[in-house]
């Protein structure tokens, strides 16, 4: 398609606009024409296999590439470059996001999440809509900030750095959407985002620099142990690296939860058969009990609505790679240097792969279903070297924020519609999601 038809249509409904590409590719490998810049889409499961792990290490994120350039210059060198910093930065960081790890501060999250929702009651006594993305930004800041970062950075602190983040992800997008403009170029969104990284500096170089000075003596919260993290020829992370991983595990700690949650309201109000089995799911298994570890496992159902909200909004929906080596993908020569555009948001939402994939069924996700699918069919958090450090944490945040509002309340939205996608660095709801509460047991009486 011609260039002067395609931007149209990516400003006008960027994901509607990304996912057509994909359409119409069929799963086979295409190149994009935007002009000067022309990336390769890969879009098949058995592609994105060979992209992602079998070949990860030609495929490697690019400092100057499509997505990565003008966010690096909120992120820095770190655990989300690529290279020796990023190796550094997830030496330092995995042991804090193991699977293992992440079990057994379940109950500390629980109860972090537990006394955050207790602040719904009132505006649920008193019919008194809320914004939930509002709601759940404050709830994950505060299990967050207490588990992870040992209240180095307070909740309102943190909820500023939340808006400020939201702005860097939308102020990118005009660099996104045209990545062959130099930074140098002034665009629309450059201003904003000067602004909110000066904000996120002014609030958290402080305390990273007072957290340097008590590190040895502190737990194990992410900052001291970035402070006491050693590289491999045994030197320290310097500030600068500090500093930028504080910023990054700020951001993927919180946004991710925050973002993906926002959709699950209007989804599970407008089919009531889902919201049935969800509620008769977490009323079985939770009771009026707080929801704790030995909950988890039982709440199958919740896991597979998760699941579902994930393949329609990813926590990436565009993981750009470039070529380090001359390969061949699906039958195309891909030249070394190039471009290869893998997202999530297309290959999630293809009919090639997906039944009816703009329904929203939680189904597609029980066992048998999932074990009939190939693996790289749904890759929400990346895959490979890079796949994403928190993602065994989204699951059980996530899971604990579900069932802890549901058991307590049922609700109705203010407009029950599902918002579209706003298309930024990471996925936001195009519009806010009220809704009233309304407690569980006067319902149920």
């Amino acid at each position: 398609m011609p260039l002067r038809h395609v931007l149209p249509n990516l400003v006008r409904d960027p994901a509607r606009a990304l996912v057509e590409f994909g359409e119409r590719s069929r799963g086979e490998v295409v190149r994009l024409n935007f002009g000067s810049f022309r990336p390769y889409l890969v879009t098949r499961p058995e592609h994105l296999q060979q992209v992602l792990r079998e070949k990860s290490g030609n495929y490697v994120r690019a400092g100057d590439g499509l997505q990565w350039r003008p966010l690096q210059r909120l992120f820095g060198q770190g655990i989300l470059s690529d290279g020796e910093p990023w190796s550094n930065s997830r030496q330092v960081l995995q042991p804090l996001f193991t699977a293992r790890r992440i079990d057994g501060l379940v109950d500390r999250l629980a109860e972090a999440i537990e006394d955050a929702v207790d602040e719904l009651d009132g505006p649920a006594r008193a019919g008194r809509p809320v914004d939930m993305g509002a709601e759940q930004a404050r709830i994950v800041c505060s299990a967050i900030m207490r588990v992870f970062f040992a209240d180095k950075i307070s909740v309102p602190d943190a909820l500023r750095i939340m808006e400020a983040q939201d702005a860097v992800a939308w102020s990118v997008m005009p660099r996104i959407l045209v990545p062959w403009a130099p930074l140098a170029v002034p665009m629309p969104g450059d201003r904003a985002f000067r602004r909110a990284v000066k904000l996120i500096d002014e609030l958290l170089l402080p305390i990273v620099r007072a957290s340097k000075e008590t590190a040895e003596s502190d737990g194990d919260d992410i900052i001291a142990t970035l402070w006491r993290g050693r590289t491999p020829d045994g030197g320290r992370l310097d500030e600068h690296q500090v500093r930028n991983d504080t910023v990054s595990m700020v951001a993927t700690t919180t946004e991710t939860t925050i973002s993906v949650l926002t959709w699950l309201w209007p989804h599970i109000e407008r089919d009531p058969v889902v919201a049935e089995r969800l509620y008769e799911e977490i009323d079985r298994v939770v009771g009026g009990a707080p929801v704790r570890r030995e909950h988890l496992r039982e709440l199958r159902y919740t896991r597979q609505v998760l699941e579902e909200l994930l393949r329609l909004y990813p926590i990436g929906w565009l993981f750009p790679r470039r070529a380090a080596e001359e390969d061949v993908i699906g039958g195309v020569r891909i030249p070394a240097g190039a471009t290869i555009v893998v997202s999530p948001l297309i290959t999630h939402r293809m009919s090639t792969f997906w039944d009816r994939p703009e329904v929203f069924d939680p189904d597609r996700f029980a066992p048998e279903q999932v074990r009939a699918r190939h693996r790289w069919a749904h890759f929400p958090f990346g895959g490979g070297p890079h796949q994403c450090i928190g993602m065994h944490l989204f699951y059980l945040e996530a899971t604990l924020i579900v069932a802890t509002v549901l058991s307590r309340y049922r609700f109705r939205l203010q407009r029950p519609t599902v918002p579209g996608i706003k298309v930024a660095a990471a996925l936001r709801p195009l519009d806010p999601v009220e809704l009233t509460l309304r407690p569980a047991a006067s319902v149920a009486a």
